[in-house]
């Protein structure tokens, strides 16, 4: 085993801090991948914190991983040590079930294994995630990075990127298509560029008038105040698709009766709370709701060539290893556009 220096939490009111890990020696099918950058996602907050059930322990969060291949297994046959690569939400699954096996590998019958606060196939060795300066991966979890520069902005693709581009691409967006993209954060700025890139028609719905002029900045040809019931009324049966990212408790039967004729809302969001579902504004006009998680393997490559073709990066703010607690803080308050990455030199 390799000693590898990283941040992580001992327990779920610890913060966080920094401990030695230890990565596994190189195999034959692995990639050697020091860390240059690793974006903050809010489910890193959930899980150092327990706040999704129980964590494992220590757990070492980070699942937005950009780095330099260091080294590369004998067997090893699409990355070469100096190329750009990157890991994101998950590093293995069980590669036989008819999921697996379709690439979509995020829907593994058996469970993906988990970049962090997880176990290998094994069963009982631990993952750990990109707070650290190294991670080994197996090269058919490990993604090509098509950037040269702006490596920062890279990084948060590998969750809130593909996460929004998934569902967008499996509804079948695109010209002429009216799409409302519900909540913005780090996942609805992303959900913005990529409905825009796509050719639809956007609209950004959300509770605080100061983000008008972001909305629109990002791309959003409109804005509606989501508490305004004057625009939502007029918005009745108007769009094909709603992104839904909201993570916070919402009434999702308000947001319902704006779509179409078989429109469709895509959740993406996890709100604490189950939501209740008036099941006559779904019959009424045919409406259906579409959960997505991420995206498997391939689909991730693809997002991240098409966000390089189109020239798609996350708004972020960069900062040292050392102020990790205190961005955990103001994304809890939402004091972030849109996306933290952590300048993992700085560890």
């Amino acid at each position: 085993m390799n000693p590898v220096k990283s941040y992580g939490a001992i327990n779920k009111n610890a913060a966080i801090a920094p401990m030695q890990i230890e990565r596994r020696v190189l195999g034959a099918h692995d990639v050697s991948i020091d860390i240059l950058y690793c974006g903050v996602c809010h489910s890193d907050i959930h899980m150092a914190r327990s706040e999704w059930g129980p964590s494992v322990y220590p757990i070492v969060p980070g699942h937005e991983i950009v780095g330099i291949v260091k080294a590369v297994g004998s067997a090893v046959t699409q990355f070469k040590v100096g190329q750009t690569a990157g890991v994101g939400v998950f590093v293995d699954s069980c590669r036989t079930c008819p999921s697996c096996q379709g690439g979509q590998e995020q829907y593994c019958d058996n469970n993906f294994t988990p970049t962090y606060n997880g176990y290998e196939r094994d069963g009982k060795t631990p993952t750990f995630g990109g707070y650290s300066s190294n991670i080994v991966v197996d090269e058919k979890y490990t993604l090509h990075i098509p950037f040269t520069d702006h490596l920062d902005q890279v990084a948060p693709l590998l969750c809130a990127g593909i996460t929004t581009y998934s569902p967008l691409k499996f509804a079948g967006v695109g010209k002429g298509h009216k799409v409302a993209v519900l909540g913005l954060g780090g996942l609805g700025h992303m959900g913005v560029k990529f409905a825009v890139a796509m050719g639809a028609e956007v609209t950004m719905l959300s509770t605080s008038p100061s983000k008008e002029a972001d909305a629109k900045r990002l791309g959003a040809h409109h804005f509606v105040l989501s508490t305004d019931k004057e625009q939502m009324k007029k918005l009745s049966n108007h769009f094909d698709f709603i992104l839904n990212t909201v993570a916070a408790h919402h009434d999702m039967n308000a947001f319902l009766h704006l779509l179409k004729l078989e429109g469709k809302m895509l959740i993406v969001g996890i709100p604490p709370e189950d939501h209740r579902i008036a099941a006559a504004s779904l019959i009424s006009k045919r409406r259906s709701i579409i959960g997505s998680n991420i995206g498997g393997i391939a689909e991730t490559q693809e997002m991240l060539n098409y966000c390089a073709e189109h020239n798609i990066l996350s708004d972020i703010e960069l900062i040292p290893m050392n102020e990790i607690n205190v961005a955990y803080e103001r994304i809890i308050k939402s004091d972030v556009k849109y996306r933290f990455v952590i300048d993992m030199k700085t560890i």
